[in-house]
């Protein structure tokens, strides 16, 4: 799956470990971000400490907001395949202080 249409470098980098299910994805948040799946708050270690390596994105269809909002088909482990929203919130140290997902709409 090709992540070079994710232009922020970041994001592109974070998204390219979570594919890998590489750990380091968290070392591109601080420690206790703020995250949302479909508007709830969840606890972020919790939800990838299950996610990773078993979700992934299948394509990657639109990016926006400066390449921190990605979009695209993405494999959810037991729950299925279906479009989704991943929104970064950038903090004043250039780690990610919070992360949207949910279902999209496109």
């Amino acid at each position: 799956m090709d992540v070079s249409k994710i232009t922020h470098e970041n994001v592109r980098k974070a998204i390219a470990a979570l594919q890998a299910g590489d750990k380091s994805w968290y070392s591109f948040f601080i420690d206790h971000p703020v995250m949302t799946d479909d508007g709830n708050t969840v606890d972020f270690t919790s939800f990838f400490g299950k996610a990773l390596g078993h979700e992934k994105f299948l394509s990657i269809d639109k990016v926006e907001n400066e390449g921190k909002a990605v979009y695209g088909n993405f494999k959810a482990g037991s729950w299925g395949t279906f479009k989704v929203f991943f929104k970064f919130h950038e903090g004043a140290d250039g780690k990610f202080d919070r992360l949207d997902i949910g279902q999209a709409k496109y």
